[in-house]
């Protein structure tokens, strides 16, 4: 293991102060000190495999950090980045055009974004053996990250520390959790961990894929026939992952998408009269993140239904792309690299997320709802929230995978009626519902995508204000 403290003795907004001012990057400015506001650095926790970190202490104006949780993010993708996407898109104190976030997370926690697992964002790897390939070599990986850390941070070592997720990053929290709650009980890493919380998670894939046809059904997305033809497919991917073909699974569930999203095999060419009907799409390419909004149109060559290796390459780009866009990328790779100081000169942000996705292809379309039933069983805290209007990680899947928990609270959790919840207390609008039974709760989000912090700010602090306990 390796770690060699860095910190930055000013807020982070100030240091990017130069860049929103227009000044060079070498400009001399006398900085106020404010000792411990950021900490960011790299640990190794394999040969060859260098994850990175970046901790933000909580700046509440009433409360020392030490009275607040800690809070631990973690993308989806895999190989989306935590310290870039969850950080400047999602809940970090400035936004991608760096303009401080109203409903940043910072307010009432302190945040530690890990670009996990080893090869996404920042964090990379020397040699294509290192790349993680199961959800066992994630968590392992992060036990290593997590040790160094509170090792080296004792003050956070006594505050409630939770992991809250996103997408695929729900699937490792989840690992993760388990094997965080076992290294507390030996002994081996001092923390206080009080819980997980599982966002538009990708717990079991197959019970999404399933419930693909009927969401878009019920929200006039989908006509008889095309709703056919969807669960058609998904019942091609429920056979594969009965039968363990789990890489099978990932390609049929990227033509589940397609078949979704684009034009039909043989279809690839529309005449005149259907050009601006929508034509042979089934969806006419609604967005897998947002079902209000549409995705970016495709090329017939990509619309083809035809997998190949590169189908596998094509998968990545459409599901991590989205996570480092240009505009990310572009102040990922300029301004926050030049901030950090650290990052290796061989390597950029994002520049090995497809390698991350295709070496978790054999991984990917497994469950892991017997995790989250132990977590249950050992009294782990764990909260299941869920955008409204997302696709990929519908709300109906989700129900359908908390319905197979064999949790014996279960049937009670079941039979309570939910709540609604108010982000703002002045409105009668309805931002979410909630219901919660011992260690079990469950959001659901109204009017937001995938990505909840993002479409629903305020309802997503509420939320992990109630989830640490903080109202």
């Amino acid at each position: 293991m390796e770690l060699a403290l860095r910190r930055s003795a000013v807020p982070g907004w100030l240091l990017l102060l130069p860049l929103l001012l227009g000044l060079s990057a070498g400009a001399v400015i006398d900085w106020p000190t404010e000792e411990g506001k950021e900490v960011w650095d790299y640990v190794t926790v394999r040969k060859d495999a260098y994850m990175f970190w970046w901790l933000y202490y909580a700046t509440n104006s009433c409360k020392n950090f030490s009275e607040l949780p800690l809070v631990m993010w973690l993308q989806g993708g895999p190989g989306g980045s935590s310290t870039g996407f969850g950080n400047f898109e999602e809940i970090g104190p400035l936004d991608s055009d760096l303009k401080p976030r109203k409903t940043t997370w910072l307010q009432a926690a302190s945040l530690l974004f890990v670009d996990n697992p080893v090869g996404t964002g920042f964090s990379y790897v020397n040699g294509s053996g290192a790349y993680a390939k199961d959800l066992a070599t994630v968590a392992s990986d992060m036990m290593v990250l997590l040790k160094t850390f509170f090792d080296c941070h004792k003050e956070f070592q006594t505050v409630p520390f939770y992991i809250f997720s996103e997408s695929y990053g729900g699937k490792m929290a989840a690992g993760i959790g388990l094997e965080l709650y076992k290294a507390v009980q030996q002994g081996t890493i001092k923390c206080n961990f009080s819980g997980v919380a599982l966002g538009d998670s990708w717990i079991s894939p197959v019970d999404s894929v399933l419930s693909w046809g009927p969401y878009l059904y019920s929200m006039s997305l989908l006509e008889d026939k095309g709703l056919a033809e969807v669960s058609e497919v998904a019942e091609q991917v429920l056979s594969a992952v009965n039968k363990g073909l789990y890489r099978e699974a990932t390609e049929l569930w990227g033509k589940a998408e397609m078949i979704i999203e684009r034009v039909k095999r043989g279809q690839t060419q529309r005449p005149a009269c259907l050009a601006f009907s929508g034509g042979y799409r089934n969806t006419d390419g609604v967005n897998f993140y947002n079902i209000l909004t549409k995705s970016t149109p495709t090329s017939t060559v990509e619309s083809s239904l035809e997998f190949t290796q590169s189908h596998l390459v094509r998968l990545c780009q459409r599901h991590v792309r989205h996570l480092q866009q240009d505009a990310l990328s572009q102040l990922m790779n300029g301004p926050i690299r030049k901030k950090l100081k650290i990052i290796p000169e061989d390597q950029s942000w994002g520049g090995q997320a497809t390698n991350v996705f295709v070496n978790m292809e054999e991984d990917f379309m497994k469950p892991v709802i017997s995790i989250v039933d132990k977590l249950l069983k050992a009294g782990i805290n764990v909260t299941v929230y869920n955008g409204q209007l997302d696709l990929i990680v519908d709300t109906m899947g989700q129900e359908a995978w908390l319905r197979k928990l064999k949790w014996p609270e279960l049937p009670k959790f079941s039979q309570l009626k939910w709540k609604a919840l108010h982000s703002d207390p002045k409105s009668l609008e309805t931002s979410a519902f909630v219901k919660s039974h011992k260690n079990l709760a469950f959001y659901w989000i109204l009017k937001a995508g995938h990505m909840v912090p993002s479409d629903q700010g305020d309802m997503a602090l509420k939320m992990m204000r109630l989830v640490t306990q903080q109202e």
